[in-house]
């Protein structure tokens, strides 16, 4: 058990019977600061721009089966509060052939945020990309999510591209998906 904010949270590897909380899990968020993408002939510029009024993203639905992995270089691990109900979980994926740990999905519930639990989870995916022999870890984040994106850079990852096509044809349309990686020491 790990104490967090007089809470204590159990973190573990998914099991089967994960698999209807992790799907019924809130990801949605609410900000009142966003990421303005500018794409210069060079690279891109980000500025963090206030929105009024806050901004509030209902992620869509995954697709069924889409990411039914069951191999070696992948896994889910899961946090539960001291209630037993589902506090957050990460999926992650590792690629031998460029030694990259990929965040596919990291959420936390929103009555549990901003209390480590994120922060744990990111420390699992990290021992599982060491234990893979990770040179880095990389996600891909919404530019209009501001807090997930102060978070990655609070835990060590740093922007090193961008998307500005990736979600056209989506509800997401209009935003820009940015990438960050950090080391995996």
């Amino acid at each position: 058990m790990t104490p967090v904010d007089d809470t204590a949270y159990r973190y573990r590897a998914a099991a089967p019977e994960d698999t209807e909380a992790i799907g019924a899990l809130d990801g949605s968020f609410t900000t009142d600061t966003v990421f303005q993408v500018t794409v210069t002939e060079d690279g891109f510029a980000l500025r963090e721009v206030p929105v009024d009024p806050p901004l509030t993203k209902v992620f869509p639905e995954d697709e069924p089966g889409g990411d039914d992995r069951d191999d070696t270089d992948s896994r889910t691990f899961v946090a539960h509060g001291a209630a037993g109900g589902l506090a957050g979980f990460v999926a992650v994926s590792y690629s031998a052939w460029n030694r990259r740990l990929t965040i596919e999905d990291i959420e936390v519930a929103p009555e549990h945020r901003g209390r480590g639990v994120g922060r744990a989870l990111m420390g699992l995916a990290v021992e599982f990309a060491r234990e893979r022999g990770a040179g880095h870890i990389w996600l891909e984040v919404t530019s209009v999510n501001a807090p997930a994106i102060q978070a990655y850079r609070r835990m060590g990852f740093a922007f090193c591209g961008l998307d500005t096509s990736l979600y056209e044809g989506t509800a997401s349309a209009g935003e820009q998906a940015l990438y960050m990686s950090m080391p995996c020491r």
